[in-house]
């Protein structure tokens, strides 16, 4: 008997969204990992922040977070 084989979760997309408990897609910033020196205090704050993905990219990326969802 040949095995079922089983959908799986992205895993790039796993390692960047975070499923939120209302459902929303929660995503960090970019521009906050190198070149830090030239870039001033309060853009550095900003960036610390985590941002939602747009409603329009949301079905598209829980299709990769949650295959059988």
């Amino acid at each position: 008997m040949a095995k079922k084989i089983k959908m799986r979760t992205n895993r790039s997309a796993a390692k960047r969204f975070r499923l939120t408990g209302s459902g929303k897609i929660r995503r960090s910033k970019c521009g906050g990992n190198h070149g830090l020196s030239n870039k001033n205090r309060k853009r550095l704050r900003r960036l610390r922040d985590n941002d939602t993905v747009a409603k329009c990219m949301e079905k598209r990326i829980k299709k990769l977070l949650i295959p059988y969802g």
